[in-house]
Formats: C-alpha cells, structure tokens, sequence
C-alpha cells in the first residue's frame, strides 16, 4: 500500500509529486504538474479527490481533480485573488473554501461549485487585521477562527466567528477576538481528533498553546502554553505550520531558525501537552504533513529545497512514543510551501 505525495514549488511553478510506501517511507518521484505563479498553499476536499492551490504570484487559486489511483492531477477551474492567500481550507462539508490574507487584512469565503472548483465572487470578503494566518472551521462546521501574529501593526489575537454552513457566511462571535500576551503571534492551528481542544503554533512567541472549546458558544478558553525551543537557545526563531497525529496522542510543531521540529504528547484525558524534545529539521522547516495513519511526518526545508520522512514511534517505539526517527530525505526543489499525503485507491 502506498500514498501520494504532493509538494508546491513557488520557486519553481510547479507541484512535485511522489509515492510513499505506507510501510517504510520510502519516496519514489513521478511526473510533476507544472502551475505557474508561485503555487503556495494547498487546501484538500474532504474527499480527497480535489486540491485547491494558491498560486500567490498570480493571485489565482486553481483547482485540481486528484486521480486517486494514478495521482495525476486535472485542472478544473481558476478564479482570480484581489491578493495572494497564504492559508487556504474547505469547510467540513467541502461546500465553501476559506481563504486568510495576510498583507490584506481579510478572509474571504468562496463557494465550491458542483464540480467541486472553487466559485467567483466570494460569498464573503471580511477586513480583519494584518497578519492574518490560518482559516478553518471547527469539527462542528459551526465555529471558525483566524490567527494573526504579532507586529507593529497586527492584532496579535484570534479572531472567533460563527460559520453558517448552508450560506458560507461568518459573523463575530462574543467576544469577538482573543488577546494575547504581548509577541506571541498565534499562527496557525489544529484540532484534536476527538476532543474540544485546539492548538496553536505562535510564531512569535515560539510556542504552542492549548485552548478549550466551548461547543456550545464555540469560544476558546487558554489552557497552557509550552516553548518549542530548548531552554538554552539564544538564535532567532519562528514558529510555522502545526499538525496533530490522528490518534490525538502527538503534537509537532517546526522551528524555523533553530531548524528543528518540536514535539509534545497530548494527555490522554485532558488533550493537555507535556514536552518530548525537538529533532533537526532541514533548513528553514516550513511545510509538514503526517500520513493518515499517523505513521510518518513529511517535512519540507523551505531554504534547502528537500522533504525529510520521519517515522513516528509508538508506544513500543525503540526511541520512545511520539519521538520522531528520520528515515529518508530527498530534493525537491526550490522554494516548498506545502505537503499534502492522500492514500493510493
């Protein structure tokens, strides 16, 4: 058994695309598809059989028919940006696709059409704030949230609404942002699978922050936040994409600056985080994924052009539950922005 793996090239126009083996991790390179105008980030239908790519050079998102059997990828549709999104996700239901905009200060909500490609106007154009990072419903599809990191100019808080998923329309929720204390810069964030948690990398602030859901007024409630550096580390460093295993048992976070990825084990009762240690990371570590089964995290050096695969340990693991073992690493090319893994059908 094996997977597809998909890693967008700014720098190059193009999607490289491979085969992993499900087993070993083994990566086995195929055709690329070329995309011109810096294709960035990547947001997946819950189907996984349609990708939508920002192609932020161009200020256009495509979307592209994903063969499951072959990997080989079809345009379908592309629609114009007023600017360059640098986060991108679809709704649960895969209706509407959620775009952040960070130097534009908004959101947009665009309607997916029957097709399944993305639908000019957007149905929303919300202004927020600058330094707006990430997108996403919660798993109710009732909640969203946007993260904007911390600047001269920027909120430095997340941004809470309510979603209403036959209209794709969002609307402030009370209260209508979450501060934070000063240079954390929340960035972007994940949801256990099977609790009301959510985490946050903040890019700023070198570190993950755990919150509670309300499920009912789908506000959050801090918890705890953890540093992803090791105590005695002077250098500068910034915080980037965050991902959780399926199991909701491991949490990884990159550095970009120490290069290296953090990882923490989440509380089998209270989705609270306790610290595993870090692990180098190719340079400038910004674009990961974790397989479906939770096996592997694929890691993409944004300055040296590679994609590590660590194997994940589990609980029987030789390196210790949750603590990750690099088992491969090759070129991609320059410029990667985003990994995305689908299972080979």
């Amino acid at each position: 058994m094996s997977y597809h793996v998909y890693v967008t090239l700014q720098g190059e126009d193009r999607i490289a695309r491979f085969v992993m083996d499900r087993d070993t991790g083994a990566l086995d390179r195929r055709a690329d598809f070329v995309l011109s105008g810096g294709p960035a980030p990547v947001a997946l239908h819950p189907d996984r059989h349609i990708m939508h790519v920002a192609r932020r050079g161009a200020h256009l998102v495509t979307s592209l028919r994903i063969d499951a059997a072959t990997g080989d990828l079809t345009e379908i549709g592309t629609i114009p940006t007023e600017s360059d999104p640098c986060h991108m996700a679809t709704d649960r239901t895969g209706r509407y696709l959620l775009a952040a905009y960070y130097l534009t200060k908004k959101v947009t909500v665009h309607r997916i059409g029957d097709n399944g490609a993305a639908i000019d106007p957007p149905v929303v154009k919300r202004k927020t704030g600058i330094g707006a990072h990430c997108f996403q419903t919660d798993p109710s599809n009732r909640f969203a949230f946007v993260p904007h990191i911390a600047r001269e100019d920027a909120p430095n808080a997340i941004f809470q609404f309510h979603f209403d998923d036959a209209t794709g329309q969002i609307e402030a929720n009370d209260p209508a942002q979450l501060a934070q204390p000063d240079w954390t810069g929340p960035r972007h964030y994940c949801f256990h699978p099977s609790k009301s948690n959510l985490y946050f990398s903040n890019e700023q602030g070198s570190s993950v922050s755990c919150y509670a859901m309300d499920a009912a007024t789908g506000t959050l409630s801090h918890l705890q936040t953890l540093p992803t550096l090791p105590a005695d580390w002077q250098g500068a460093n910034k915080c980037a994409q965050i991902r959780m295993t399926p199991c909701g048992r491991y949490l990884y976070a990159p550095n970009r600056g120490h290069d290296s990825i953090a990882a923490f084990a989440a509380d089998a009762e209270t989705g609270l985080l306790a610290t595993l240690g870090t692990v180098p990371a190719e340079k400038i570590p910004r674009a990961f994924e974790i397989d479906p089964a939770g096996r592997f995290l694929l890691s993409a050096g944004h300055a040296s052009g590679r994609l590590a695969v660590y194997r994940i340990a589990d609980s029987t693991g030789a390196i210790g539950a949750g603590r990750l073992e690099r088992v491969s690493v090759c070129d991609v090319g320059a410029v990667p922005m985003w990994v995305t893994v689908i299972p080979v059908t």
